[in-house]
């Protein structure tokens, strides 16, 4: 069979836009992460209970102008850095870290194994007919280039690109959070200037003057508790999901271009071995599980 150029393959090949999930044999895993919601829950509850056992009213954190303020302001800040496209794949990225998922690399490597014994039996283009049991685009599109012919040399520099691509990607979702949780309390220490503002044309007021003060701290409580409870903890889990994804499509690729040089079941299986032990993946997996 011929060997095509990358030029010449269809762009869907090509194409790194599909994000990477996690995936159990040929079926996608996911589950509520509850460590995250509860976290916030948590945290939200132990502010909300010490704030009522030192006497204050919790209706006086309740400021729809400091949410207003606060809100604006961050999102604003946000689109100066970055364009519309980026926050809407910050935005879709998000589910991601809401959703919990086991690191199937033992699995993985048990497909990518079995495949180089189906190749070394009987050929790569025996391989097709197992790629629309495949539920991983990348796995797919890999072992699909692999059946076009293309050369191990050359399957590796495609799908190491498309590989980075994905990770800058995903990396820059988690900037966008990054970005947003710096700029959102210095958002909220500007609700609580222009709040004061307002105070000061109150000074003949004793009563009203407390009141105004007390009203204007909550934009600066706002910026720091969205930032440091829900905005700076999302950008690091957002991370920790991008090395997740990493690591998986880095084994992916080594299995794949291993097929396509040909090199022996039992030497793939030794050589992904690696993927599946060790701190670092133990670390994903622990990220993964919520």
């Amino acid at each position: 069979m011929p060997r095509r150029s990358s030029e010449e393959l269809p762009k869907e090949v090509l194409s790194p836009v599909v994000p990477i999930v996690v995936s159990k044999g040929r079926e996608t895993v996911r589950s509520p992460a509850i460590s995250t919601a509860a976290g916030l829950l948590l945290a939200l509850a132990g502010i909300a209970y010490g704030f009522h056992v030192e006497g204050a009213h919790l209706g006086l954190l309740l400021q729809p102008t400091a949410f207003l303020v606060v809100g604006t302001g961050t999102v604003g800040a946000v689109l100066v850095q970055y364009p519309t496209r980026a926050v809407g794949l910050a935005l879709r990225e998000l589910r991601e870290a809401f959703a919990a998922g086991e690191a199937n690399l033992g699995d993985i490597a048990g497909d990518l194994v079995r495949y180089a014994r189906l190749a070394r039996r009987q050929g790569v283009l025996s391989l097709e007919r197992e790629l629309e049991a495949i539920a991983n685009p990348f796995l797919s599109r890999a072992l699909t280039l692999a059946v076009d012919g293309v050369s191990a040399e050359e399957l590796r520099a495609i799908l190491e690109r498309e590989a980075d691509a994905r990770a800058e990607q995903a990396e820059l979702a988690s900037e966008v959070f990054e970005t947003a949780g710096g700029a959102a309390p210095t958002i909220g220490i500007l609700g609580a200037v222009l709040g004061l503002i307002h105070v000061m044309q109150l000074l003949g007021n004793v009563d009203e003057v407390g009141r105004g003060i007390a009203a204007a701290f909550v934009s600066t409580l706002y910026g720091v508790g969205v930032a440091n409870l829900l905005l700076l903890p999302l950008a690091g889990k957002l991370r920790m999901r991008v090395q997740a994804a990493e690591l998986e499509r880095s084994m992916m690729l080594e299995g794949v271009v291993a097929i396509a040089e040909g090199v022996m079941p039992r030497a793939l299986e030794v050589r992904l071995r690696g993927y599946c032990s060790g701190p670092v993946t133990q670390t994903v997996k622990r990220a993964l599980a919520g």
